[in-house]
This record gives structure tokens, sequence and C-alpha cells, in this order.
């Protein structure tokens, strides 16, 4: 089985790429000098030209014709080459022997005979492993998977096919056995297979024996070598054979000495057919497409290097490619336009023809040693041209005495470069030659032939830094001194190569030449050689190169005369001079290590045409070393003056150069100052010394030098550019510590004194005292905001970037904060939970620490018991219901406890010291039997409703006030009228004012009013409630009694003024009555009381005045008047309830003056007439105010009436002038009628009696459907009329009604004088019960229909008639 397909290809990293300027690209070998220290230690680099380089293609396509290699990828790959050598050995072993090869297949793969041929070796052989019984191990290390038993098959394939050839290669088949040996192998053992022989031998061949066992028997077992005709038993063979072979075989002897041939060097064969540079074309293009079956430009680059290395890895696929390398442009011309050249240049590319970068001009420029090599070498001074297709490589190497290589890539795909830096180069040596020790054996300079290549990541598996690059069109790679370096095209392309070599080179240069002798490998040129030739042009070389070359010769002569002085030591004295100059390098190679020679060299006469070097003086041949000739060039006192030309001219760079290495290299106490290397430089300058290595250093130390006195300069005066210190942010150029550190060092490092270096090392001294005391006090666990607020000052003003900074603000922030917590602590009173919230929300933005974090955790313990305390207060104070007083005192008991501002809690702390308030006042207002007045229950009780506290007492005045509340609804009900605008307390109060009511409004205007220990006043009903509830039950009778006397004085005097209205006045302007404020018109009332007169339309109500009750007007009628028996219960409960209120005292002070006047009017009742007629006794001015006090009253009273009846039967009904008509009322007021006529003033207590007469059912009913009580009998007709006529008297002269009697059924006519003409389908009637016996409409006369039943009705008419007889 072959290996298990490798790991997928991992590219190396990328080495350099460099981009000159335009300026830099103008001199080759400066920026190849200047990228020199950072490209070499990649071993090659890339080379970008500037925009616009492009020079033209000036190859000849059409001539240019050439013979390609070709390349079989994995022969190419060292280890794969070993595996197809063994199979190759192993294939003609088997072959010889008569047999085809076959490798078996295991587990469905090739079985690798290679590696199972390796491991066998390494376990100990085929019988040790047998013996250990390792052939599962084996299976296991070549990949199979475990416990298939593949251990088996492994060791049947290994004897079958190995095991043979291992006994062949360690020589086990060439013992000859002897006749006598021991070992007896006996014909029965092997089954006979003559039909398989390929010679029969007939029965007289006794003459042919085995040459093991010397018997000529079992001749269907001999087998006839088809080499060299001797004979063997198939049974003698080690290892036996069981079968005949069927093809040629050859016996022990010949194979030995057909595979002991030595191998033919491997190398890459030419092609069989020539192509031109399009025909080549056209096929590379052709293999990409097919290989990737997508269009060559297509194919992704890292597609094509991991297919590459897939199949240079593996034996299974042969992919064959043609790449034409080393083709001469000699012949061709060079891709590059040379001067007399084929290629026509236009004017403006002439510049390409000499540039510098034109690989024909690179080799011979001035700074190129290689200008002084006077044979024109192909590839190495003329460019070589390179034509490569898909898949084609260039296999490791490194360039012929290890100089440099520039390749360009004129056009076509990328050319893919792997590098290796040239102090790697033994490494990767030792690494291909232990990995592939079958290849170097036969070919020690392997690496030398450019025909063995090894994956990448195989050498970097092994430590060899591999370094890697895609060269595209345009571009240069660049391979360093003694830089192995190999790669493969991407697909077709054309690039041109050279050698160069520098002035850095010669030393490498000489240490080449020793490592090709030690391979015995030829060399390109003399290196001596070339090193005379540049010492003879002394005066012209530049000193970079003349100081080089002086070095290189000085080491030459060394050698040169200790190999002489070696010679002459072994006897050599004849010498003689020979000018090899004039001979090929062929003919003065060394015999040995074909070395050119050139200063000398060891001939013998034996043998004339063969020379050694003086190294190998005992190779040449066996003569005596006195029979020798030293041949030489130059003898050493002719190569003085050589040196000396170069000394002198390399002696003034030199001492300049020294002066400079002392100066650079000189200690800390004799350094010079920056003015004296100033010098150095322009003394170069003058001089022209060349642009070296150490002039370019000594520039740098300057320009560092001067970097760091300018930076030194303004660290000391703190002016740094791009400076700002706000938010306490740093510098974008501050320096850190290290830096300051590392630039002290740097500045005590540089190699001239700086006058700044003490400043700056006291003010690094600042800042490491600055971070010790930063230490400090950073150690404490809660230092003050003060030092640390001192610190950072001093810190800041140091203009360091000091990272101590940074946590001596976060430090500062949370002493602040810890500070602040620990100032808020202290004061209770002020810290609330908003306080605590923020300053934990401060702190959360902190940077943790222990201060923080105990001082956090207190504060959230605080404010999470102060949460708790807050929402269980502002529970307990809107808890329903709510909580007594005790607990809420124990709850206060550990809220004290709190250091925290809680208003919940004080707020609960409040309500329970007023809770406490209230129920002292409450205890106090009922102490000793005290009866509380209403007011200040009330505000007793609102007190409490805004304390949450659970007042026991409070249901108690609760109740007590719903029961006053409730016994003010029932006197309201009894008292007031409805829609009534009137309070309860002002319709008991007698009335402060008699006029047009006031407004309300006033009672706020006298809240201001101070309450003096003066005269009360009691204008308003305000005035009175106020002293009502301010005073003791008699204070409040007396007050009372001071409103009444005021409201009958007042009364009087509206009277007066309303009677003097009707009275004849001079000016005849007639008085303005009635709510309307207008003159008198149309039928008039007039009121008992206020003796005012009103329209009848203005009344309300007007239909529903009653006959024989005093009229009161609605300004004087307040309330319902109920009658005493109704009053009295309502005094009664009062009592009961036990609070004061001003309605009370009000309502006691109505039963009092209710009983006075009843009491007043016994004392002036009238007496009976004995025929049961009123008579009255003391007619006059007492009774009259007798009535209006009695009307006063807001109680219903029969002495009321009574006395009213006895006053209005005293005057006539004619006396009654004011009373008219509502018809007349509505519909004919006239504003020109004379005032009606007044009453005399006797009479102007009385009026007519009405009855309020009830109407049923009225509503979508004829009126002409008209029911009479059963009761009255019919009257006549003309008792009607009589009676009609008889009522129609001047009494009634007011009223403009007049009745038609007309009608057909004059009898239902209702005969008063006002009819209202009821409707509907019943309309109750009335008799009068007197003499006239006339019909009435219940409404009209006023009479109930349960009055009607029950009480005789009299009306008007009839009344007077008796009260005048």
């Amino acid at each position: 089985m072959t290996q298990s397909r490798p790991n997928e290809f991992i590219p190396p990293p990328e080495c350099p790429v460099f981009e000159p300027s335009w300026e830099e690209f103008a001199d080759p070998f400066g920026f190849i000098n200047k990228i020199r220290p950072i490209a070499e230690n990649t071993g090659i680099c890339k080379i970008r030209p500037p925009p616009g380089w492009q020079p033209p293609f000036a190859c000849d396509v059409d001539r240019l014709h050439f013979t390609p290699r070709i390349q079989r990828l994995n022969e190419l790959e060292a280890q794969t080459r070993v595996k197809l050598n063994f199979l190759d050995q192993i294939a003609k072993f088997w072959e010889l022997q008569g047999c085809t090869l076959k490798i078996p297949h295991v587990e469905r793969k090739t079985l690798d005979l290679y590696v199972l041929y390796k491991l066998v070796k390494e376990e100990g052989g085929f019988d040790g492993v047998c013996k250990e019984r390792r052939w599962t191990q084996i299976a296991l290390k070549m990949g199979f998977a475990p416990g298939k038993a593949v251990g088996s098959h492994l060791r049947a394939h290994y004897e079958r096919i190995l095991y043979p050839y291992y006994l062949f290669q360690a020589g086990a088949n060439l013992m000859v056995r002897s006749l006598k040996s021991e070992f007896k192998v006996t014909p029965e053992v092997f089954i006979p297979l003559w039909q398989c022989f390929c010679f029969f031998f007939p029965p007289q061949v006794e003459q042919y024996i085995c040459l093991v066992c010397g018997g000529g028997g079992d001749e269907d077992r001999l087998l006839l070598c088809d080499g060299c005709d001797d004979s063997y038993h198939t049974f003698c063979l080690i290892p036996p054979l069981h079968d005949v072979p069927k093809g040629d075989w050859r016996c022990p002897k010949c194979l030995a000495q057909e595979c002991g041939k030595p191998p033919v060097a491997f190398g890459f064969e030419q092609a069989s057919r020539d192509y031109t540079l399009r025909t080549f074309g056209d096929m590379a293009d052709s293999f990409k497409s097919d290989y990737f079956n997508m269009p060559v430009h297509m194919v992704p680059t890292e597609l094509v290097e991991k297919e590459f290395w897939r199949l240079v890895s593996t034996i299974e696929e042969d992919v064959t490619v043609e790449y034409g390398a080393d083709i001469a442009s000699k012949d061709f011309g060079s891709g590059f336009p040379v001067k007399n050249g084929t290629f026509k240049v236009s004017p403006v590319e002439e510049d390409y023809l000499s540039n510098g970068w034109n690989l024909n001009n690179m080799p011979v420029l001035d700074a190129s040693v290689l200008t002084h090599v006077t044979a024109d070498i192909c590839g190495m001074k003329l460019p070589w041209l390179y034509v490569g297709m898909c898949f084609s490589s260039f296999c490791w190497h490194i360039e012929d005495h290890w100089s440099y290589s520039i390749n360009y890539l004129h056009w076509g795909e990328p050319k893919t470069w792997y590098g290796a830096p040239g102090y790697a180069a033994e490494q990767l040596e030792n690494v291909m030659k232990s990995l592939a020790p079958e290849l170097f054996e036969s070919q020690p300079d392997l690496l030398h032939q450019l025909v063995t290549i090894m994956n990448p990541n195989v050498l970097m598996e092994h430590g060899v830094p591999i370094y890697r690059t895609n060269q595209c069109a345009g571009e240069f790679v660049i391979t360093f001194p003694r830089a192995y370096h190999s790669g493969f095209n991407q697909g077709f392309n054309f690039a041109e190569a050279v050698n160069f070599c520098t002035a850095d080179w010669m030393p490498l240069g000489r240490q080449c030449i020793q490592h090709y002798r030690s391979l015995n490998r030829y060399c390109v040129f003399s290196h001596d050689e070339m090193t005379c030739n540049i010492a003879s042009k002394a005066d012209s070389l530049e000193l970079e190169l003349a100081s080089a070359v002086q070095k290189d010769m000085c080491a030459m002569m060394l050698e040169e005369k200790m190999l002489r002085e070696k010679v002459y030591k072994l006897g050599v004295w004849h010498s003689q001079q020979v000018d090899y100059d004039l001979l090929p390098d062929e003919e003065r190679q060394c015999a040995k290590c074909r070395t050119t020679c050139y200063l000398s060299a060891i001939t013998c006469p034996c043998s004339p045409d063969q020379l050694v070097c003086l190294y190998h003086i005992e190779d040449l041949c066996s003569c005596p070393a006195r029979s020798y000739t030293l041949n030489y060039k130059y003898t050493l006192a002719e190569l003085k003056p050589l040196f000396q030309a170069l000394t002198a001219r390399a002696e003034s760079y030199e001492d300049w150069a020294s002066k400079v290495n002392k100066i650079l290299k000189a200690d800390q106490d004799n350094k010079s100052d920056l003015e004296e290397l100033r010098s150095l430089v322009v003394e170069a300058e003058k001089k022209s010394y060349p642009e070296t290595d150490l002039l370019s250093h000594l520039r740098q130390v300057i320009q560092n030098a001067d970097r760091c006195t300018s930076m030194a300069q303004q660290l000391l005066n703190g002016k740094r550019q791009t400076r700002y210190r706000s938010g306490g942010g740093k510098s974008q150029n501050q320096l850190t510590v290290e830096e300051l550190k590392s630039f002290v060092n740097q500045l005590y490092d540089l190699p001239c004194t700086i006058r700044q270096a003490p400043f700056l090392k006291a003010l690094l001294n600042r800042v490491e005292q600055f971070q010790q005391q930063s230490s400090d006090l950073l150690a404490e666990d809660t230092p003050g905001s003060s030092a640390l607020q001192s610190l950072l000052d001093e810190g800041a003003g140091l203009d360091v970037e000091l990272p101590q900074l940074v946590v001596l603000r976060q430090r500062l922030e949370q002493a602040r904060w810890v500070e602040a917590v620990k100032e808020a602590s202290d004061q209770p009173a002020d810290l609330s939970l908003d306080c605590m919230r923020r300053l934990i929300d401060q702190g959360v933005g902190l940077t943790p620490h222990a201060c923080v974090e105990r001082t956090m955790a207190r504060l959230q313990e605080l404010l999470t018991v102060c949460e708790h305390w807050e929402e269980k207060a502002h529970n307990m104070l809107t808890a329903r219901p709510r909580h007594s007083i005790e607990t809420l005192e124990a709850a206060l008991q550990e809220v004290d406890s709190i250091p925290a501002y809680l208003p919940s809690c004080l707020q609960l702390k409040d309500c329970v010291n007023g809770a406490r308030e209230w129920i002292m006042e409450a205890d106090a207002l009922q102490a000793g039997g005290r009866i509380p007045g209403l007011a200040a229950l009330s505000e007793l009780v609102s007190r409490a409703r805004s304390i949450p506290v659970m007042l026991e007492p409070l249901s108690r005045l609760e109740s007590l006030i719903s029961e006053v509340q409730a016994w003010k609804e029932s006197a309201a009900k009894t008292f007031l009228l409805r829609n009534s605008s009137h309070s309860l307390l002002e319709v008991l109060c007698p009335r402060c004012e008699t006029g047009p009511q006031k407004s309300k409004s006033k009672k706020a205007k006298d809240v201001s009013v101070p309450c003096k220990k003066v005269e009360v006043k009691l204008d308003s009903l305000f005035d009175v409630e106020k002293a009502l509830s301010t005073s003791k039950y008699t204070v409040s009778m007396a007050t009372l009694s001071e409103v009444h006397q005021k409201e009958l004085e007042s009364l009087s005097m509206l009277r007066t003024s309303n009677e003097s209205k009707f009275q004849s006045s001079p000016s005849c302007l007639a008085p303005t009555v009635c709510l309307c404020h207008t003159v008198p018109a149309g039928p008039m009332l007039q009121c008992e009381l206020c003796r005012d007169a009103y329209h009848s339309g203005c009344v309300p109500g007007f239909k529903d005045i009653q006959t024989g009750l005093p009229w009161l007007c609605p300004l004087c009628k307040r309330s319902e008047k109920p009658p005493l028996d109704k009053v009295l219960p309502l005094l009664a409960s009062l009592q009961r309830i036990r609070v004061r209120l001003p309605e009370g005292d009000a309502l006691r002070y109505v039963i009092e003056r209710t009983v006075r006047w009843q009491h007043k009017v016994q004392l002036v009742s009238p007496t009976q007439h004995p025929n049961g007629k009123v008579s009255l006794i003391k007619l006059g001015t007492e009774l009259e105010e007798l009535l209006v006090e009695g009307l006063l009253m807001q109680v219903t009273l029969p002495e009321l009436q009574q006395l009213y009846r006895s006053l209005l039967n005293r005057f006539s009904p004619s006396q009654h002038s004011l009373q008219s008509s509502e018809h007349d009322h509505q519909y004919h007021i006239a504003q020109d009628r004379s005032p009606p006529h007044r009453s005399p003033p006797h009479s102007k207590g009385q009026k007519n009696s009405k009855r309020r007469l009830e109407k049923e059912n009225t509503e979508g009913q004829h009126r002409d459907k008209i029911k009479k009580p059963k009761k009255k009998k019919p009257k006549l007709n003309k008792e009607r009329r009589r009676e009609e006529k008889r009522t129609t008297s001047p009494s009634n002269s007011l009223s403009d009604l007049s009745y038609s009697d007309d009608s057909e059924e004059d009898w239902s006519v209702c005969s008063a004088k006002q009819c209202q003409q009821p409707e509907g389908n019943e309309v109750n009637w009335v008799q009068c019960d007197g003499s006239c016996n006339q019909w009435f409409h219940q409404i009209c006369v006023g009479v109930s229909a349960e009055q009607a039943e029950n009480e005789d009705y009299i009306c008007v008419s009839c009344a007077i008639n008796d009260l005048t007889e």
C-alpha cells in the first residue's frame, strides 16, 4: 500500500517585497545593498519596479527555437525518486528471476513495498519481526486500521516479494552449500512441476549438475542460467523456488553482476521535438486548460501550487511536462534591448539600453565584481532565457560560486518561488541527505545537478526556514549568496536571469572555492585570477571594492605562502613561471578537485598534461616529490606591489573607517561629541568615499543623535507637539516610562555624547520616584483624596505616559466616592434613598477595589434596609384596615436605629404623633359630659380621616356626625321647600335682612373678619352661624333673640315702605312692585307679611293659592312650615344625639318662639258668640303684630289660621281689591292703568279664602264629561243663575273676568269668579253649603275631593254675607 495522501500543502510565509522609488531604482546595487540586511534573512526577495518602468520585449520571437527538457514530476521529488528507484530494482530483480513484478493491493490500496521493506529492516529483519510478532505494529505504522488482520497479509507479501530481494542484497544466495552439509533437501518435498520448466532436459543430461549440492538428480528441478549456463536445483537456491520460472532465469552469480552495476546518474532528457515560442505556448496552454478543465487565466495560483506538490509526491500518477531552460540569450537575443542589437528601440525607450536593471548590463556594472572576469560566462555574465509551462520546475540549487542571481519575468503567467536563507544552506543539505540518503550515495553533488526537489513543508518540519513568493510579469526576484531556491511555473511564461556579485560577496566567493574543492566540483571561473585582475586596476577601483579586494587578496597571499612553504618542505625545488591567463580553464584544472588553478600548480614529467593544485600534491602520481615542478603565475614578491596598490587605494578609507569604528565602539567615558561625527561625514563626502554600510551607519547614528537631541529638548521644555491635557488625557506623542528608560538608555548608548542626557536622566529619576510614591500610596487600603490629587498633579507635570496615572485617577474617584459616602453617612438627616441610589450608581461605574466593595456592600445593605422600611412604612400608611397606634409605635422603635432620612417613616412618625394628639383632643371634647359642637366634631373627624392610623374614637364620632347629618336631612325635608335656595339654618334662624335676598357669596367675604371681644355683628347669616357655633347655649338663644328683634324691626320698616307705594302721591308716579319691578297691572296679589303687591302671572303656583289662608310672597315664604307636632320629634332626636349645631339651637329657638307666641295668642284669643259666630276682642295693633310674628314663624299652627280668619272676617270682601284673575294678569297687563285701590290700613291683614282643587286624569279626555259628587243634589238652573247674578257684586270690581250665560247647559257652568275651565274625563265639583247652593269646580275653589266629601263648603260670597250679618 502507498502512503496515505499527504496532508494538503501549506504555503510557506511570503518573502519580502520591495517597491523602490524612482530615486532608489536609479542605483540597482545601491538599492540591493540597502535591502540586503532584510532580504538575505529570507534568501529571496521580490522587487516591483516603479509604475511605468516597462522595458520593451526585444527577443526575436520568430527566430527563437529550442528543445525543452522533459520532466516527470514524480521523479523530481527526492523521496518519491527513492521509492521509484527501489521499485525499479525490485522489478529488475524479479525480471532476471524470470518473473514479472505485480504490486499487490491491501485493503483496496496499492501496497507501498519501499515503506514495508524499510520498516521490516528497521525492526530487525524478517526473522526478528516474525519472532516478536510485530507485523501488527508494522501495519499500524503503515496507516492501516487496527483489528483487520492486515499483519498476516503484509507478512505473506513480504515473504513472497521482498524477502528474496533482501537475501540477495545480503549476499546469502551466493553461499555455496557443501555436499556434506547436514542440510539435506529431498526432492520428495517439492511438487513436480516439470511441465512448467522453461527447459526440458532429456535423460542423458546427467552432465548438468547442481553447483550447490553437486548432484545431477532431480532433473525436473534443475534450472539452467540463461546468462552463464550454470545449473541449480530449485530447492537448492536461497530462498528455494517453489515453481519453475516461466521467463529467462539468471543464476545468483549473474544476478549479482547485473544488479551490481552502478546506476546511471539521474538527469533530464531532452525532448525529441524542437519548439518555437508560439508552438510551445500553444502546447502549454492546451495542457493546462485540459488538465484543470477551465481556461488558463481562471485557474487559481493556489490550486496549481497544491496540485504540483501533490503530483511530485505520488508514484501512482505520472505527469510529464517540458521546460525550456538555460536558453542562451546570445544565440536568440535577450528579452531586454541591447546596444547594436537587432531590435530597434524607439526614442522614448532608449534609456532601457543602458539601464542598470537591464540584465545584460547588471553583471558588468562598475560595482559588480564579475566585470573583472574576462570570459563571457553564459548564465553568469550573459543572461539565460527560460520558457516555462504549467508544472515545469527548477529544483533546489544555489548559484555558481554562491553568487547573487536576478530573474525578470517578461510576460506570461506567474512563477512560484521558494527560498531558504544562506545561513540555512548546510541545514537544508543535511535534511535532504537524511531523507534520501540513497540518492546522495550515488551522487554526492546531487544538489548541484538541479534535478532534485523536496516539499517545502517537509523541510520546514525539519527546521529549515522556507519562504515563498509569486513572481508576476514585470517583477524581479533576487536570490542572495548561498541561498537555496526552487520553484515552478504556473503556466506559459518567459523569464530571463543572470548572476552578479558585489563587493560584499568577495569573502563568500573564496569560501565557495573551498567548498567546491571538498566536493571535487569544477569552478566556473578562477577566483584568484579575478582577484588579481581587480588588483591590477587598483587606481580606478571604488573604495568599497578596493577595501574588499584588499582583504581578499591578503587572505589569498597568506594561503598561497602557506601552500608554497608546504610544497617546499615536501621537496619540490623545481619551479617555473607559467602564464595561466593564456590557457583555457579545462587545461588548468586540478586533476583531483577540479579547481581552476591560477597562482600555482604542481606538474610531473611523467604526466605533463596533468596537474594538481597545491592542496592535492599527494594525488598527482607515484613519483617522488623532488621530481615535481611548481608552476606559478606570480612570485610572492610580484604580488606585493598589487597588494600595496590596493592598500594605498583603500588606506585613506581604511583610516577613516578605523576612526569611525573607534568612535562608534567607544565606551561611555571615551565618547566623542556629535560635532566630531558630523566632521567625519563631511570628510567622507569631501573625499568621495563610497556609500558603504559604515558611512550609512555613521549617517544613521548622526540622524538618530539629532532626533534624540530634538526629542530630549522637547521633553525637557515640555513643548512636545500635539500635546493636550483636556480631560486628564495624555499627549498623543507622550513617551511611556519604558520608552523613556529606553530613550535614556539610547542616549547613553549613542556613540556620542548628548548634552540633554543628564537632564533626562534626572527626569527619569523623578518618574521612578513618582512610581515608588504611587506604589506606596496605592498599597494603602483607603488613601486620602488629597494625597491622590497631589500625586496626580505631580505626575501630570512629568510629561510622560505613566500607567499609574490611570490607576491614581481610578483610586481618586474611589476615594472621593468613599469620602462622599462617609460624609453622607455622617449626616443621616440628609441621607435619603435617592442620595443612596445616586451614590450606588456612581460607585457601580468605579473600578473594583476592596474599599469600594466594602463601602458599596454597607451602602447597599443600608439601602436595602431603608427601602424595606420605607415600603413597610408606606404600606402601613396605606393599609386597609389601618394599623393600631401600638403597632406603628413598635415599628418606629426599629426605624429610629436606621441612620438615614426616610420620608415615609417620618410621615409615619408624624401620623403617630398626630394620632396621639387627636385621641387626646377627642377625649377632651367629650370629657365631663360635655356636648361637643358640630363644627369641632366635624373638624376633629376630618382631621382623623387624614391620619392613617386606626383611631378607636373615630367610629363613634363618625357615627355621631352621621346621626347629625341624618337629623339635618330629616329637618331639611321637614322645613325646606322643594328646590329651595335656602339652607336649613337660613330657614330656622330669624331673617337678618328683609329686603331682596343677598347673594350667598357674601359669606366668604366675612370669613376674614377677625373675631374680637367686642359687640358681635349679626348682619348676615354667616355672622349668626359663626356666633351660634362659637358660643354657649344661653348666649346662642340671646343671639337669636337679638336677630329676631332685628327681623321684626326690619319687617316693620318693609311693610310700611310697601304700603306707602299704594297711597296717592303728588308726583303721580306709578310705584314698582312685584318680582319684575314694574308698575301694577292686571290682577294683583298682596303678601300678608311684607305687604308688597305681585302680578298674578309673576307668582309661581298662582293657581294653587288656597282660600282662607294667608298668602305669602315667594320672598317671605321660606319653608314648608310643618306643624308643631312634626317639629317636636326633631328636637327630641337632636337631644338624644348630644351634639350641638347651629340648626339645633335655631330649632330650639323656633320652638321657644312658637310656645311664647301661642301663649300670647291665648292671652288675646277671641270669645265665642252665643250663636257660634266668631267675635273679636281687643282688635288693634297688638293683634296685627301678633299675626306678623306668627307669619314669621316657620311652623304651621292652628292658632295662626284662626287668628288670620278672625282678622279676615273683620273686613268686607270689597277690601280685597288686589286679588285679580290669572287671565287678566297673563294677557291684559296694561301699563297705563292707575294703581289698584289700596285697602284701608285696618284691613291689610285680610284676604279671601282659597282652597286648592284637585284635577284627576285630565290628559286626552273631553271636557264635556262632567261628574258631580253624588252627595250633592242637583240645583235648579234658575237658582244657579240667581246665585251667579248675586255673586256678581261690586266687591269684585278689580276683576275683569265675566261669564257668558248663553250656554244651553248653564247648570254645568262653574260659579267661581276665576274658573280655570278644567278638561278631562272626570271633573270634580263641589256645591256650596251656604245660602247660594252654587256649584264650583273643586280645583277652582281650592277644595280637595276628600274635603268635599267630609266637610261643608261655604263659598266666599256666603262667608262674607255671614260675617256681615
